[in-house]
């Protein structure tokens, strides 16, 4: 081959290796969460500032007054259609349970390939919301918070992360991949702002520190 074809030949290849590369560096994890894109920093910075600051009251909280997992369609319940839009490769079977994929929990980094190694967080708590104003909701209207699809409220996670989680609102837990909490505060301020939930003082500090910086 003469020199010159093979010098072309090797530019092209180099080439093509780098565009490969800058398609996986964007793209990033193979399977990361679709959680619905939160409203920008300075939409979130705009909502917080409106938002009732109040103490929390927890008083005649039980999670069985937010039924969840409701049917969403078919056979599939919420969490389900969470791991198959959150994960990738998803196959699932004729009960919609998914038997195999890939989910990237973009709280920790960790990326796991069996569904019962992932919980559907609720971003905002439901005890959260309890205390912050739910308390005086219908049930429809709870049900409807619980199983949120729309909104950024619903996620997959790795398990034992939302556990260590439970019910705590940004004061006093964040996500450990710090990459992640910009999206994480943008999409709190926007779950509380839609379902006019109030936030307490040690929350709305914490919040207004992370957003900004976003």
């Amino acid at each position: 081959m003469p020199k010159f074809y093979a010098r072309r030949r090797l530019s092209i290849l180099a080439a093509l290796t780098g565009v490969m590369a800058s398609v996986a560096l964007f793209n990033g994890p193979t399977a990361s969460a679709a959680l619905p894109t939160p409203v920008s920093a300075a939409t979130a910075r705009t909502y917080l500032a409106s938002l009732t600051v109040a103490t929390e009251d927890r008083t005649g909280y039980d999670r069985d007054l937010f039924p969840h997992w409701i049917t969403q369609s078919g056979t599939c319940n919420t969490r389900e259609t969470v791991l198959k839009r959150d994960g990738s490769s998803v196959v699932t079977d004729s009960a919609c349970a998914a038997t195999s994929g890939s989910w990237y929990s973009p709280y920790d980094g960790a990326t796991w390939t069996a569904a019962s190694d992932l919980d559907i967080d609720h971003l905002v708590p439901l005890a959260e919301a309890w205390d912050s104003g739910a308390s005086g909701w219908t049930t429809s209207r709870r049900q409807a918070f619980a199983n949120d699809l729309t909104r950024p409220q619903l996620i997959a996670v790795t398990d034992n992360v939302n556990q260590a989680k439970g019910d705590q609102d940004p004061a006093t837990w964040m996500p450990s991949r710090t990459a992640y909490r910009c999206t994480y505060v943008r999409a709190w301020v926007q779950v509380k702002y839609y379902y006019d939930l109030s936030v307490d003082s040690a929350e709305k500090s914490a919040l207004t520190n992370y957003l900004a910086s976003c």
